[in-house]
């Protein structure tokens, strides 16, 4: 029975999908196969020797040390698009939160006080003071092109948008699924220059890190709004708000509440709602939940982050499964192995993702212990097991 460690509430909808006979889910399991987990951080977690895999249920994996689960053979699984809606439907309603100065004019609304004759005055004269503008004909640049960002790109497209995006990785599922109406710009500044909204969907990496600064803010069209529901240290804050003291953005609307964003006015913070609906939180879990099942079951590997995708037929009832550094003869000498334990590859598959290989290879007969070991034991084998 495979051993599952859950940390924050994950979905019943996607547990379910590991059989009670054959998986114990626990948040207690101090030796587990696997753990499951949406925000809780695991860079202190100490990595137990039965941990075969981590699946985050959520985009980002942030919170995870996935150099460190790399280096003992252990793929992180994450769930991209599982949560695209409802992170779609915020970045859309951020747009028209900002655009209309609802937030504002809300504010004002609620605090209007006197005689009825006194508040009808008082709301004609808001009304004067927070009109807005509309979306159509208005230009989106969304930055980062994966499942949130064409989803955000073909919902701006049905609003009467125009939409200019910037990606450079983009695959090839991707381009499939994006309006043709998308126009490609080739680079960050020149997005920015043409866009009225500028919104990121990208992960926090070293590259990421200050993406838009005060140099880019410098040449965006004055009363542009920023929208940022990735990861906080995308946007330059202290930047943005120097912006809009000097009137250079309209707005900047974020799902991350520093205490320095909280006094400004044309600041809209949200505590970080952009998966935070009961269908992409079921939605997360359900992928990553099938994802872990079928890596325990049959070592196939998809929406690992930092090993490759691999998928592999079972032919037989044996499968070994291993991973380690991308290096030549690494198959070759595993295969020695086998050769010497007197057992025959039927059907086999590798791949590589940068330093990282793994491999499956169905055998015609299990191999005994001694001959695993001397399989683990390889100079660059960071982990294999017998399913």
């Amino acid at each position: 029975m495979y051993k599952i460690k859950t940390f924050n509430n994950i979905s019943d909808k996607g547990l379910k999908r590991l059989p009670a006979g054959d998986y114990d889910i626990d948040t207690d399991h101090p030796s587990p196969d696997a753990i499951i987990l949406r925000s809780h951080k695991l860079h202190d977690y100490p990595i137990p020797a039965s941990l075969l895999a981590v699946g985050r249920a959520g985009a980002g994996t942030n919170n995870v040390p996935v150099a460190k689960m790399s280096e003992h053979g252990i793929p992180v699984f994450n769930a991209p698009g599982a949560n695209a809606n409802a992170v779609k439907e915020l970045v859309i309603a951020g747009m028209l939160l900002a655009c209309r100065n609802i937030c504002q004019a809300w504010d004002y609304a609620r605090n209007v006080a006197g005689t009825p004759e006194q508040q009808n005055k008082a709301v004609e004269d808001g009304k004067k003071k927070y009109v807005g503008y509309e979306l159509p004909g208005r230009t989106l640049g969304v930055v980062g092109l994966g499942a949130i960002g064409v989803y955000v790109a073909n919902a701006a497209v049905a609003l009467g948008m125009r939409v200019v995006g910037f990606d450079p990785t983009i695959t090839v599922k991707s381009a499939w699924r994006m309006s043709s109406e998308v126009q490609e710009m080739s680079t960050i500044d020149e997005l920015v220059k043409q866009s009225d909204f500028v919104t990121f969907h990208v992960p926090l990496l070293d590259s990421t890190q200050n993406l838009l600064n005060a140099q880019r803010i410098a040449m965006m069209k004055d009363g542009a709004v920023v929208l940022n529901f990735a990861r906080d240290g995308i946007v330059n804050d202290e930047a943005v708000l120097n912006a809009l003291d000097n009137g250079k953005l309209g707005a900047y609307v974020c799902d991350f509440p520093a205490a320095h964003l909280k006094g400004n006015s044309r600041v809209i913070t949200l505590p970080h709602l952009g998966a935070s609906t009961a269908e992409a939180e079921d939605n997360c879990a359900i992928m990553v939940a099938e994802q872990i099942k079928d890596y325990l079951e049959n070592g196939n590997i998809h929406n690992s982050v930092n090993f490759p995708e691999i998928r592999l037929a079972r032919v037989g009832d044996v499968r070994l499964a291993i991973a380690n550094q991308n290096r030549p003869d690494m198959v070759g000498q595993i295969s020695h192995v086998l050769g010497q334990a007197d057992v025959n590859i039927q059907h086999m598959s590798n791949e590589s993702s940068g330093d990282l290989a793994y491999t499956l290879m169905d055998l015609d007969k299990a191999i005994d212990e001694f001959s695993l070991s001397a399989i683990r034991a390889i100079d660059g084998v960071l982990s294999a097991r017998q399913i």
